[in-house]
Protein backbone atom coordinates (compact mmCIF):
# COMPACT_ATOMS: atom_id res chain seq x y z
CA UNK A 1 0.00 0.00 0.00
CA UNK A 2 1.04 3.51 -0.90
CA UNK A 3 2.57 5.49 2.07
CA UNK A 4 1.93 2.66 4.23
CA UNK A 5 3.01 3.09 7.51
CA UNK A 6 4.84 -0.24 9.59
CA UNK A 7 3.56 -0.01 13.57
CA UNK A 8 6.51 -0.29 15.40
CA UNK A 9 6.92 -3.88 16.77
CA UNK A 10 6.93 -4.74 20.69
CA UNK A 11 3.60 -2.17 21.45
CA UNK A 12 0.49 -2.48 23.08
CA UNK A 13 -1.93 0.62 21.90
CA UNK A 14 -4.84 1.77 23.96
CA UNK A 15 -7.61 2.68 21.73
CA UNK A 16 -9.63 3.35 24.56
CA UNK A 17 -10.31 3.59 27.85
CA UNK A 18 -13.65 3.90 29.19
CA UNK A 19 -14.75 1.26 31.12
CA UNK A 20 -18.51 1.40 31.82
CA UNK A 21 -21.91 2.25 30.05
CA UNK A 22 -22.44 5.53 31.14
CA UNK A 23 -18.59 6.29 30.15
CA UNK A 24 -19.12 4.84 26.79
CA UNK A 25 -22.21 6.12 25.88
CA UNK A 26 -20.96 9.90 26.68
CA UNK A 27 -17.46 9.47 24.84
CA UNK A 28 -15.78 11.39 28.03
CA UNK A 29 -13.24 8.61 27.25
CA UNK A 30 -13.29 6.88 23.94
CA UNK A 31 -13.70 3.39 23.53
CA UNK A 32 -11.75 0.94 20.81
CA UNK A 33 -10.27 -1.62 22.75
CA UNK A 34 -6.26 -3.21 22.97
CA UNK A 35 -3.72 -3.50 19.79
CA UNK A 36 -1.34 -5.38 20.42
CA UNK A 37 1.71 -5.73 18.07
CA UNK A 38 4.13 -8.52 19.54
CA UNK A 39 7.20 -9.28 17.26
CA UNK A 40 4.56 -8.27 14.11
CA UNK A 41 1.44 -10.24 15.20
CA UNK A 42 -1.11 -7.73 15.57
CA UNK A 43 -3.67 -8.68 17.43
CA UNK A 44 -7.09 -6.90 18.76
CA UNK A 45 -8.50 -7.50 21.55
CA UNK A 46 -12.51 -6.05 22.79
CA UNK A 47 -13.53 -4.39 20.02
CA UNK A 48 -15.82 -1.73 21.30
CA UNK A 49 -18.13 1.38 19.98
CA UNK A 50 -15.79 3.36 17.65
CA UNK A 51 -12.81 0.84 17.03
CA UNK A 52 -12.51 1.13 13.09
CA UNK A 53 -12.12 5.42 13.84
CA UNK A 54 -9.73 4.93 16.66
CA UNK A 55 -7.86 2.81 15.25
CA UNK A 56 -7.39 4.25 11.57
CA UNK A 57 -6.23 7.45 13.77
CA UNK A 58 -3.58 5.80 15.78
CA UNK A 59 -2.39 4.32 12.26
CA UNK A 60 -2.94 0.99 12.81
CA UNK A 61 -4.58 -1.34 9.84
CA UNK A 62 -7.26 -3.75 10.07
CA UNK A 63 -6.02 -5.74 7.07
CA UNK A 64 -2.82 -6.56 9.17
CA UNK A 65 -4.87 -8.07 12.18
CA UNK A 66 -4.22 -11.84 12.84
CA UNK A 67 -6.59 -12.56 15.47
CA UNK A 68 -9.53 -10.71 17.27
CA UNK A 69 -9.91 -11.79 20.76
CA UNK A 70 -13.36 -10.94 22.57
CA UNK A 71 -13.36 -11.38 26.89
CA UNK A 72 -17.21 -11.31 26.51
CA UNK A 73 -19.87 -10.05 24.53
CA UNK A 74 -20.94 -6.87 26.12
CA UNK A 75 -21.19 -4.44 24.00
CA UNK A 76 -18.37 -1.86 25.51
CA UNK A 77 -16.39 -4.32 24.53
CA UNK A 78 -17.83 -5.96 20.92
CA UNK A 79 -19.59 -4.29 19.46
CA UNK A 80 -17.33 -3.35 16.51
CA UNK A 81 -16.45 -6.92 16.27
CA UNK A 82 -18.14 -7.43 13.12
CA UNK A 83 -17.18 -4.52 11.30
CA UNK A 84 -13.13 -5.19 12.70
CA UNK A 85 -13.82 -8.81 11.11
CA UNK A 86 -14.94 -7.75 8.20
CA UNK A 87 -12.05 -5.21 7.76
CA UNK A 88 -9.44 -7.68 8.69
CA UNK A 89 -10.89 -9.90 5.68
CA UNK A 90 -10.25 -7.00 2.87
CA UNK A 91 -13.93 -6.24 3.28
CA UNK A 92 -14.99 -9.82 3.02
CA UNK A 93 -13.03 -10.44 -0.08
CA UNK A 94 -9.93 -12.18 1.14
CA UNK A 95 -10.56 -14.70 4.13
CA UNK A 96 -8.20 -14.17 6.71
CA UNK A 97 -8.01 -14.05 10.50
CA UNK A 98 -9.11 -15.63 13.18
CA UNK A 99 -11.62 -14.86 16.11
CA UNK A 100 -11.24 -16.12 19.89
CA UNK A 101 -14.65 -15.56 21.97
CA UNK A 102 -16.69 -16.92 24.62
CA UNK A 103 -19.37 -19.87 23.19
CA UNK A 104 -22.45 -17.38 24.31
CA UNK A 105 -20.69 -14.57 22.35
CA UNK A 106 -21.51 -17.06 19.22
CA UNK A 107 -24.38 -19.28 20.09
CA UNK A 108 -26.68 -17.48 22.60
CA UNK A 109 -28.13 -14.12 21.59
CA UNK A 110 -24.72 -13.69 19.27
CA UNK A 111 -22.67 -10.78 18.70
CA UNK A 112 -21.04 -12.21 16.22
CA UNK A 113 -23.09 -12.19 12.89
CA UNK A 114 -23.83 -15.22 11.21
CA UNK A 115 -23.09 -13.70 7.64
CA UNK A 116 -18.67 -12.45 8.68
CA UNK A 117 -17.72 -15.79 10.53
CA UNK A 118 -16.91 -17.10 6.73
CA UNK A 119 -14.70 -14.22 6.53
CA UNK A 120 -12.31 -15.72 9.02
CA UNK A 121 -9.86 -18.83 8.43
CA UNK A 122 -11.34 -20.11 12.01
CA UNK A 123 -13.11 -19.30 15.22
CA UNK A 124 -11.49 -20.21 18.49
CA UNK A 125 -14.27 -20.89 21.53
CA UNK A 126 -12.67 -19.96 24.37
CA UNK A 127 -13.27 -21.73 28.25
CA UNK A 128 -11.58 -22.07 31.15
CA UNK A 129 -7.96 -23.49 31.27
CA UNK A 130 -8.05 -23.35 26.85
CA UNK A 131 -4.25 -22.89 25.31
CA UNK A 132 -4.41 -20.97 21.73
CA UNK A 133 -1.47 -19.71 18.80
CA UNK A 134 -1.34 -17.23 16.79
CA UNK A 135 1.47 -17.46 14.92
CA UNK A 136 4.47 -16.49 17.57
CA UNK A 137 2.29 -15.95 20.26
CA UNK A 138 0.73 -17.97 22.50
CA UNK A 139 -2.88 -17.53 24.64
CA UNK A 140 -3.97 -18.97 27.57
CA UNK A 141 -7.73 -17.71 29.51
CA UNK A 142 -6.46 -19.72 32.71
CA UNK A 143 -9.94 -19.01 34.82
CA UNK A 144 -13.69 -18.01 34.15
CA UNK A 145 -14.77 -14.75 35.51
CA UNK A 146 -17.23 -13.78 38.17
CA UNK A 147 -19.47 -11.72 35.20
CA UNK A 148 -23.11 -11.92 34.15
CA UNK A 149 -21.84 -13.17 30.99
CA UNK A 150 -18.99 -15.86 29.91
CA UNK A 151 -16.10 -13.70 30.67
CA UNK A 152 -12.21 -14.42 30.25
CA UNK A 153 -9.27 -12.62 30.64
CA UNK A 154 -5.67 -13.79 28.76
CA UNK A 155 -2.43 -14.16 29.22
CA UNK A 156 -0.40 -13.52 25.98
CA UNK A 157 3.14 -14.80 25.55
CA UNK A 158 5.95 -14.35 23.44
CA UNK A 159 9.65 -15.99 23.28
CA UNK A 160 10.28 -12.48 24.73
CA UNK A 161 7.11 -11.16 26.87
CA UNK A 162 4.62 -12.23 28.52
CA UNK A 163 1.06 -10.30 29.16
CA UNK A 164 -1.64 -10.42 31.46
CA UNK A 165 -5.32 -9.10 31.10
CA UNK A 166 -7.25 -8.94 33.99
CA UNK A 167 -11.22 -7.65 32.26
CA UNK A 168 -14.03 -7.49 33.89
CA UNK A 169 -14.71 -9.92 36.94
CA UNK A 170 -15.63 -9.40 40.26
CA UNK A 171 -12.76 -9.84 42.98
CA UNK A 172 -11.74 -13.71 43.28
CA UNK A 173 -8.67 -15.10 44.82
CA UNK A 174 -7.83 -16.90 41.51
CA UNK A 175 -6.83 -14.08 40.08
CA UNK A 176 -3.65 -13.64 42.33
CA UNK A 177 -2.82 -17.04 41.32
CA UNK A 178 -3.34 -17.47 37.73
CA UNK A 179 -1.98 -14.26 35.90
CA UNK A 180 1.50 -13.79 36.42
CA UNK A 181 3.18 -12.24 33.96
CA UNK A 182 5.93 -9.08 33.02
CA UNK A 183 3.33 -6.90 32.25
CA UNK A 184 -0.38 -6.74 33.82
CA UNK A 185 -3.17 -4.87 31.85
CA UNK A 186 -6.11 -4.72 34.80
CA UNK A 187 -9.81 -3.32 34.51
CA UNK A 188 -10.11 -0.97 37.24
CA UNK A 189 -13.78 0.43 36.67
CA UNK A 190 -14.46 1.73 40.38
CA UNK A 191 -12.61 3.44 42.76
CA UNK A 192 -14.09 1.77 45.89
CA UNK A 193 -16.13 -1.33 46.06
CA UNK A 194 -20.03 -1.28 45.62
CA UNK A 195 -22.65 -4.27 45.17
CA UNK A 196 -23.42 -5.57 43.69
CA UNK A 197 -21.16 -4.81 40.67
CA UNK A 198 -18.89 -7.36 39.00
CA UNK A 199 -15.83 -5.33 38.14
CA UNK A 200 -12.76 -4.53 40.38
CA UNK A 201 -12.11 -1.39 42.31
CA UNK A 202 -8.67 0.27 43.45
CA UNK A 203 -8.65 -2.05 46.39
CA UNK A 204 -8.98 -5.19 44.70
CA UNK A 205 -6.49 -4.26 42.35
CA UNK A 206 -3.88 -3.23 44.99
CA UNK A 207 -4.69 -6.44 46.31
CA UNK A 208 -3.97 -8.27 43.24
CA UNK A 209 -1.13 -6.30 42.03
CA UNK A 210 0.88 -7.30 45.46
CA UNK A 211 0.50 -10.50 44.82
CA UNK A 212 1.37 -11.40 41.19
CA UNK A 213 4.68 -8.14 41.48
CA UNK A 214 4.85 -8.12 37.81
CA UNK A 215 7.04 -5.79 36.15
CA UNK A 216 4.48 -2.92 35.56
CA UNK A 217 0.91 -2.37 35.45
CA UNK A 218 -1.39 -0.38 33.36
CA UNK A 219 -4.98 0.55 34.36
CA UNK A 220 -7.66 0.55 31.88
CA UNK A 221 -11.08 0.80 31.21
CA UNK A 222 -12.18 3.41 34.08
CA UNK A 223 -15.73 4.63 35.06
CA UNK A 224 -16.85 7.36 36.12
CA UNK A 225 -15.79 7.34 39.96
CA UNK A 226 -11.89 6.27 38.50
CA UNK A 227 -12.26 9.33 36.04
CA UNK A 228 -13.25 11.98 38.74
CA UNK A 229 -10.59 10.42 41.20
CA UNK A 230 -8.23 11.16 38.12
CA UNK A 231 -7.04 8.09 37.01
CA UNK A 232 -2.91 8.86 36.84
CA UNK A 233 -3.38 10.20 40.47
CA UNK A 234 -4.82 6.95 41.79
CA UNK A 235 -1.93 5.21 39.68
CA UNK A 236 0.49 6.69 42.01
CA UNK A 237 -0.78 5.83 44.79
CA UNK A 238 -0.84 2.57 43.89
CA UNK A 239 2.69 2.36 42.66
CA UNK A 240 3.55 3.63 46.41
CA UNK A 241 1.49 0.95 47.95
CA UNK A 242 2.56 -1.83 45.65
CA UNK A 243 5.80 -0.87 45.07
CA UNK A 244 5.43 -1.81 41.57
CA UNK A 245 5.63 0.49 38.27
CA UNK A 246 1.91 1.39 37.94
CA UNK A 247 0.40 3.53 34.98
CA UNK A 248 -2.88 5.06 34.15
CA UNK A 249 -3.42 3.99 30.64
CA UNK A 250 -4.77 6.86 28.39
CA UNK A 251 -6.82 7.08 24.88
CA UNK A 252 -3.79 6.57 22.07
CA UNK A 253 -0.88 5.56 24.77
CA UNK A 254 1.42 3.31 22.99
CA UNK A 255 3.53 1.28 25.58
CA UNK A 256 6.80 0.16 24.67
CA UNK A 257 7.30 -3.61 25.93
CA UNK A 258 11.24 -3.47 25.47
CA UNK A 259 11.05 -0.54 28.76
CA UNK A 260 10.08 -4.06 30.49
CA UNK A 261 13.33 -5.28 29.21
CA UNK A 262 13.87 -9.03 28.55
CA UNK A 263 11.12 -11.25 29.65
CA UNK A 264 11.47 -14.53 32.01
Amino acid sequence: MENEVKPPEHTITFLGTAGARVMVASQILASGGIWFNLGGTEILLDPAPGTLVRACKCRLQAARLKAIMLSHKHLDHSSDVNVMIEAMAGGGFRRRGVLLAPSDALNDDPVVLHYVRPFLERIEVLKEGGEYQIDNVSIRTPVRHVHPVETYGMILRTDQYSISCIVDTRYFDDLCRHYQADLLIINVMRLEPTAPLDHLSVPDAARIIKSLKPKAVLLNHFGMSMWRAKPWTVAQRLAEETGVSVTAASDGLRFDLTSLGRGQ
